[in-house]
């Protein structure tokens, strides 16, 4: 299975020598039930490695080894404040051991308690500086704690101490391309991918392809990964890179199938809803776009292209309302799923166009303002509807809120300068038209905000599956 992020930090190490004896008892019979506790540690029989070692411990509570290897027991069964009991008795008696500093170190991340656990992670490189696992830990540990940068000179250390270990070499190249050092991790991977060929390693070097601008060798690599492992988050990853770059018919296709492979995918059906659209099929393109919401109801993110595709194809006009009908009720605080529901009905009963529809309309479109006064589409949705009416006086407030918070939409300055011309204003008409048409000729039209929510949507839903 594909890891898409980090490695979970959960390895505790375990350096056991028996040499103490209890006392009262020979050394040979220590040794017996010790082992048969560390074989049962070993084969994975944790909670009675734990029952047979408690009884040692009773009989012996201040023996290293067994302090140690219960705090290992309690740990592989999710029992970390048990554990940590045990792991600090261990360090307090043999503060020189790294190892057991480590794994205090380990659990005392897990349990959240940050300062400790790094303060045990440093005393352990103190006295193992060399540890390559203990070096690759703290890299991990600076990782979840958000500090990449801070975990990248140990990930480092770990790889020069072992620059076989498949596991650190794979963090520290995504920490490197998570810093946009591209040619390093590209680097990394390479070298990993002569000893251990895995589709990660190539969707990973697709992500750092990508970066670097060798978009080619990103989809490249990203197919890789996709043949080698058909996961859902591997052929997203190759359709979206298709997507991206607008090579229309194969994401079409790559989507096609991989939705047909996995049909419970919501971003998948999304991903081919994209594509459609992109590529003219509107009909289709709402179908799966209807699909996805269908699957992910609260995901926002598809009713923008929904409504983009809604626009010219109305066929589904009764499905398209229900949809947003249902985004509206369910999220009665969401400025666009008031926008989204008022705009499917005003598009998808156009015909009738009756005082209550248009009220309705209005309303929803007010909601929607009032809900996010930072949000441009509503007003200028409010102009048009005005306008429609004919009641510019009221659409030349709208319009100009709507280029207060968005001064950069070519559309809204044509709207105004229209309803000044209705006005008899036409001076300030021309300065609409004529600032319109600047916006215009430096490509600032709609299909570059298309492009934008498309890589917005992408690199959102490359996190969905995060972890799986």
């Amino acid at each position: 299975m594909v890891r898409n992020g980090w490695l979970m930090m959960a390895t505790l190490l375990c350096a056991l020598s028996l040499r103490a004896a209890i006392p009262g008892q020979t050394a040979t019979g220590f040794d017996r039930e010790f082992q048969s506790a560390l074989s049962d540690y070993n084969a994975g029989n944790f909670a009675r490695a734990a029952q047979e070692l408690e009884a040692l411990a009773r009989q012996a509570p201040e023996h290293f080894e067994i302090e140690e290897l219960l705090g290992l027991s309690y740990s592989a069964q999710g029992k970390e404040a048990e554990a940590r009991a045990h792991l600090e008795n261990a360090v307090r008696l043999k503060p020189n051991s790294a190892s057991a500093r480590c794994n205090l170190a380990v659990i005392l991340a897990k349990l959240g308690e940050a300062l400790p656990a790094e303060s045990e992670f440093k005393k352990s490189l103190a006295l193992d500086p060399k540890n390559a696992e203990t070096n690759h830990d703290l890299g991990e540990f600076y990782i979840r704690a958000g500090n990449i940068k801070g975990a990248i000179p140990y990930l480092e250390q770990a790889q020069r101490l072992e620059p076989s270990a498949y596991d650190n070499g794979y963090d520290l190249a995504l920490a490197y391309e998570q810093t946009a050092q591209w040619k390093p991790a590209q680097g990394i991977i390479h070298g990993l991918i002569e000893k251990k060929d895995t589709a990660e390693l190539r969707n990973l070097l697709g992500e750092v392809d990508e970066g670097a601008g060798d978009f080619v060798a990103a989809a490249n690599e990203y197919e890789r990964a996709a043949h080698m492992e058909p996961s859902e988050s591997n052929l997203f990853d190759w359709g979206s890179e298709l997507l991206l770059h607008h090579t229309l018919d194969p994401a079409v296709e790559v989507f096609s199938q991989a939705l047909a492979r996995y049909p419970d995918s919501a971003r998948l059906a999304v991903g081919l809803g994209l594509a459609f659209f992109l590529r003219g099929n509107y009909d289709d393109s709402v179908k799966a776009l209807l699909k996805g919401i269908d699957l992910a109801p609260d995901d926002a993110r598809a009713y923008y292209f929904l409504s983009k595709a809604y626009d010219m194809s109305p066929s589904l006009a009764d499905d398209v309302i229900r949809h947003c009908q249902r985004f509206a009720e369910r999220e009665p605080r969401d400025a666009r799923a008031a926008y989204y529901y008022g705009m499917s009905l005003w598009k998808g009963k156009r015909s009738e166009s009756t005082d209550a529809l248009l009220n309705q309309v209005e309303s929803l479109l007010k909601k929607s303002e009032g809900l996010d006064p930072a949000f441009p589409d509503a007003p200028l949705q409010l102009g048009n509807l005005y306008s429609q009416e004919r009641r510019y006086d009221e659409a030349v407030p709208a319009y100009q809120q709507a280029l207060r918070l968005d001064p950069n939409v070519p559309d809204a300055h044509y709207r105004l300068g229209q309803a000044y011309v209705h006005l008899g204003k036409k001076d300030l008409a021309g300065k609409e038209f004529e600032i319109h048409q600047q916006l215009y000729q430096k490509h600032l039209a709609e299909v570059d905000e298309q492009r934008t929510r498309v890589r917005q949507f992408i690199t959102s839903a490359k996190g969905d599956h995060a972890g799986s």
